[in-house]
């Protein structure tokens, strides 16, 4: 983060800081915090069936979103799977547009027509929220061509699972994309689970990112739970495809605290092994770091956590009283056209 720190506004400032000082740890804290109770509370609200139908809860993951931001610029695009609040939250869709598209309610940031898995906002770069397993990862190399070919700098992060790694999508993509020199940066969140099944059971190499070695893309294994990692990797990446470096594949390797989706008990792994990942939450260690160096008071700590508080319990507030959207509604933003012959009135 050479010359950089960041503040909890989502914009980046230039100084000449000590990299990773207290600016970035006060952001790290505070937007992993948001994300983690905006997951805790949508989960919550999803057992009242207030949300419905699948939703994937982040809790655990939240370091890699924080450090990718401070990583990037405003303006590079970020595409993800299913498992997408909390990568809407940090590249900065509000927690009440999230909340609200949680709802299905019209001021969600689709519209309401998306729900959990398909938060979408053109205006802040933010493509989705999918939920064809693999499916966005040939988006994601779309919109990396899209941006070499009108000629500016911007990068594409584009998110996929363990699961989706395994996906004929992937191997067509990478040949693609290292053949054209795509300005995009390839993130396997290995989360050691797909939809209950572990690695170790998929593959005979637990490992993901040497599939970067048979299309001879640089790729990398990186630890997902801290967001000092997360950063200097995705850093390295997005630096190599502003330079005209290509694409790079990141492994990085990371842990959900609940289940695959909320109807996921999870028992398919044990107690000790979760404690294990507990112990190494990230939230915790950018708290530590904080009052270690003497970068925040406990006061100014406790004001975090009150304005985050606050902020997710607007969110429920906005979605709950946020009108649904019109029945006029129902076929728009599908087609291209408005008169679309099979639309009747």
């Amino acid at each position: 983060m050479d010359g950089k720190v960041f503040i909890f506004s989502h914009k980046f400032i230039q100084t000449v800081q000590t990299p990773f000082g207290k600016e970035t740890y006060l952001y790290w804290y505070e937007i992993m915090l948001l994300m983690r109770r905006f997951e805790e509370k949508t989960g919550q609200l999803y057992g009242m069936q207030k949300i419905r139908g699948f939703c994937h809860l982040y809790v655990g993951q939240e370091a890699v979103a924080a450090g990718m931001m401070t990583a990037i610029k405003d303006d590079d695009n970020v595409i993800t799977a299913y498992r997408d609040h909390a990568l809407a939250i940090a590249k900065g869709i509000s927690a009440k547009e999230c909340m609200a598209e949680m709802y299905g309610k019209a001021t969600g940031c689709s519209k309401g027509k998306g729900g959990s898995m398909h938060f979408f906002s053109k205006e802040k770069k933010f493509f989705g929220g999918h939920g064809i397993v693999g499916g966005q990862i040939g988006l994601g190399a779309g919109i990396a061509f899209a941006d070499q070919y009108n000629g500016n700098d911007r990068a594409t992060i584009c998110f996929f699972g363990d699961g989706a790694a395994r996906q004929g999508m992937l191997h067509e993509v990478f040949n693609m994309a290292v053949l054209w020199q795509l300005p995009v940066v390839f993130i396997c969140e290995n989360n050691y689970y797909a939809m209950g099944t572990s690695v170790q059971r998929t593959a005979k190499n637990q490992d993901i990112y040497p599939l970067a070695d048979a299309y001879n893309m640089p790729g990398d294994s990186v630890d997902g739970m801290s967001c000092e990692e997360v950063h200097k990797a995705i850093e390295r990446a997005v630096r190599r495809a502003r330079e005209k470096g290509g694409p790079t594949f990141l492994e990085i390797k990371t842990y959900r605290y609940r289940g695959h989706s909320m109807s996921d008990p999870a028992k398919y792994r044990t107690k000790e092994e979760l404690e294990e990942y507990r112990e190494k939450d990230p939230i915790n260690h950018a708290l530590k770091m904080l009052m270690d160096n003497k970068w925040a008071t406990e006061a100014e700590i406790e004001a975090i956590n009150e304005k985050v508080k606050k902020e997710v319990e607007d969110s429920v507030q906005f979605a709950e009283e946020s009108p649904w959207p019109d029945d006029s509604e129902l076929y728009k933003d599908i087609y291209s056209t408005d008169d679309y012959p099979y639309i009747v009135d």
